[in-house]
């Protein structure tokens, strides 16, 4: 479908959102910065769905309404976090899980960026650009041509400009019309202040 010039109505219960989609075709430098205070990158294979659920809910469903894995059963999480081909790592401070980078090479030659952010406990840490630093090296150690992802407007409002500061190009944008995750009960009521919820 092509739009056209001119405004749309979102309908009732939905959300909207312009979705960017970035891609990296050589690694990137990296962006000196040290490893903030007590904290530290582990890899964590087969993870518990409830432990990974409350981690992508600090990092992005509270603040950011991310709910595409919020929808998804026990199996079909587990189904693709268990898979070799998917690499999760937790950014941990003083044993706590609050950073979440997820590397998904199922795409053969590729690497998307899944997920990436850090709980507010982080911000403005320098966690961000140190767990930056890590993906683009643990992308790149594997035979890709292209490292990708995608961010859109209901994300952290510096998301964008700081993959462009990382090494990626924007390559398009998309509108993205969705359940509101609130209406749903996979986030609560309270999640995504900034986004006005319309009931219909």
């Amino acid at each position: 479908m092509v739009l056209t010039p001119g405004d749309y109505d979102v309908p009732p219960g939905m959300v909207a959102s312009v979705v960017t989609h970035l891609e990296m075709r050589t690694a990137a430098a990296p962006r000196p910065v040290p490893a903030p205070e007590g904290v530290s990158l582990r890899r964590i294979h087969a993870p518990a769905p409830d432990w990974y659920r409350d981690l992508f809910t600090r990092v992005g469903g509270q603040d950011w309404l991310w709910f595409s894995r919020l929808g998804l059963d026990d199996a079909a999480l587990s189904k693709i976090l268990c898979d070799p081909k998917v690499e999760l790592y937790a950014l941990e401070k003083q044993g706590h899980a609050e950073g979440l980078l997820e590397l998904d090479f199922r795409d053969k030659g590729a690497c998307e960026l899944a997920f990436f952010g850090v709980t507010p406990v982080l911000i403005g840490s320098g966690a961000g650009r140190f767990m930056m630093n890590a993906a683009i090296e643990k992308a790149w150690a594997h035979p890709i041509a292209r490292f990708h992802l995608h961010t859109c407007t209901l994300d952290h409002p510096g998301a964008l400009a700081f993959y462009r500061r990382s090494g990626f190009t924007p390559l398009r944008q998309q509108i993205e019309i969705a359940p509101d995750p609130r209406l749903s009960g996979n986030l609560p009521r309270a999640a995504g202040p900034h986004i006005p919820i319309f009931e219909g």
